[in-house]
C-alpha cells in the first residue's frame, strides 16, 4: 500500500485524498486551519467558469469532464457520507455580452448547447430581473454546488474510510529531504514521511514551495461576496451580468459576487466591496435593495497564469507532486484535476491529456 501525503484540506485536497484511498492508498492529509476553511468554503459554486470561452482548452478540458461528472459526485458523497452537496441543476444566463459572437462561436466548437433567448423570455422566467437588459444566452445544463457543504461531505466521507487521517491545525513548518528526494514534511505535531507529497494548499502553494527554493507563480487573489435570505424560488436561475453573477440555493439564499483584489493574505471584508456589490445586486436584481444582507466575507483565490493548474510531478524533485493553481475555478475543475493526479500518481490511463498541466520549476 502506498503512503501518500497531501498538504492542504480544501476540496482540491480532499477529493484528491478521497479518490486515492478508494484506489487502495494510506492517505494523511494535513490542513494549517480547519478543512475547507478557505477558498472552497467562500466560493460561489458555480460549475462552470464564469465566461468559459474566454479560456484556454486546457481550462475547457477539465471544465468538461468536471461538469459531467457532478451529479455523480453529489450521488456518491450522500452515500459515502450522508451530507448532500446540494448539486441541482439551474441553467445560467448571461446578459448583454460584449463578445457574444464569440462565445456562440465557442460553444458550436465546443457542442455545448448555449442559445440566444429573447429578453422578454427570460423576464418571464426571472420575474426577479432587473430592467435595462437587452440581450441574453442560456445554458441550461449548467449545475451549481452548495460549497460549504461539498467540503462537509468529502470530510464525512473520509472519516469513515480506516486508511484516511486528517489533521487540521497543522501547518507544515518544513521539507523533509533526502539524497534529494522528498520524503515528507516536518509539523508541529511531528515529522510525517511518505512516498509521496501532494501539495494541494491553494492560495499558500507558492509559499511553501519557496521553502523548497522552487519559484511557483500561484498567489492570492482576494474575493469577496456577500449573501442574500429570500423566499425559495425567488431566482429559479442563476445570472450573469456586468462581471457579477447571481447564485439561488434551494433554501431561498441568494449570493452575489465577486470582488477581485491583489491584496496579498488580507482576507478582511471591506465597505466599499459590501457597497459594491449591495449596488450590483440591485441591477441584477431590484428586490434586494430592501432585502437584509445576512453575510459578507473574503477569500483568497490561488491565482495562477491563465488559471492553468499545476498538475503532476516536479521532475526537479523526486516525491513532489502538485495540484494547485486553479484560480477562479476550484470548485469547478476539481473532480477533473483530483481524478487525473490520481491516475498520474498511481500510473494510470489519464482522463485528459497530462501535458498543458505539468509542472515546469
Amino acid at each position: 500500500m502506498r503512503n501518500i501525503l497531501i498538504v492542504g484540506g480544501g476540496a482540491i485536497g480532499l477529493q484528491s485524498a478521497r479518490l486515492l484511498a478508494r484506489a487502495g492508498c494510506r492517505v494523511t492529509l494535513v490542513e494549517r486551519g480547519a478543512l475547507g476553511s478557505e477558498s472552497s468554503w467562500a466560493g460561489g459554486g458555480i460549475v462552470s467558469p464564469l465566461y468559459p470561452w474566454r479560456y484556454s482548452p486546457a481550462v475547457t478540458a477539465l471544465a468538461h469532464w468536471s461538469q459531467d461528472y457532478y451529479p455523480t459526485l453529489g450521488k456518491q458523497l450522500i452515500e459515502e457520507g450522508g451530507i448532500d452537496p446540494e448539486v441541482q441543476v439551474t441553467g445560467l444566463y448571461w446578459l448583454d455580452l460584449d463578445d457574444e459572437a464569440e462565445a456562440l462561436d465557442w460553444a458550436r466548437a465546443q457542442h455545448r448547447p448555449l442559445q440566444p433567448v429573447p429578453i422578454r423570455e427570460v423576464a418571464e422566467r426571472l420575474p426577479a430581473l432587473g430592467g435595462g437588459f437587452a440581450r441574453a444566452l442560456h445554458l441550461a445544463d449548467v449545475a451549481n454546488v452548495r460549497n460549504p457543504r461539498l467540503v462537509k461531505a468529502l470530510r464525512a466521507a473520509l472519516q469513515r474510510l480506516d486508511n484516511v487521517q486528517l489533521l487540521e491545525h497543522c501547518p507544515v513548518e518544513d521539507f523533509v529531504l533526502e539524497q534529494g528526494r522528498l520524503v515528507g514534511v516536518r509539523t508541529p505535531q511531528g515529522e510525517l514521511r511518505a512516498d509521496a507529497v501532494v501539495i494541494a494548499a491553494g492560495a499558500w502553494s507558492g509559499e511553501l514551495l519557496a521553502q523548497l527554493d522552487l519559484a511557483l507563480p500561484v498567489v492570492p487573489v482576494k474575493g469577496q461576496m456577500i449573501l442574500f435570505k429570500c423566499a425559495p424560488n425567488f431566482l429559479p436561475a442563476m445570472v450573469l451580468a456586468g462581471g457579477r453573477y447571481a447564485i439561488p440555493r434551494r433554501d431561498g439564499h441568494v449570493l452575489i459576487g465577486s470582488t477581485l483584489e491583489h491584496a496579498g493574505f488580507d482576507k478582511t471584508p471591506t465597505p466599499e466591496a459590501l457597497d459594491s456589490l449591495r449596488a450590483s445586486a440591485a441591477t441584477l436584481l431590484p428586490a434586494l435593495a430592501e432585502a437584509e444582507v445576512v453575510g459578507h466575507w473574503a477569500g483568497l483565490r490561488p491565482g495562477s497564469p491563465e488559471g492553468i493548474p499545476f498538475i503532476g510531478k516536479v521532475a526537479s524533485i523526486p516525491g513532489l507532486w502538485l495540484n494547485c493553481g486553479h484560480f477562479r475555478n476550484g470548485l469547478v475543475l476539481a473532480p477533473a484535476s483530483c481524478q487525473l493526479l490520481c491516475d498520474l500518481l498511481l500510473g494510470q490511463a489519464p482522463i485528459v491529456d497530462p501535458t498543458p498541466y505539468t509542472p515546469v520549476l
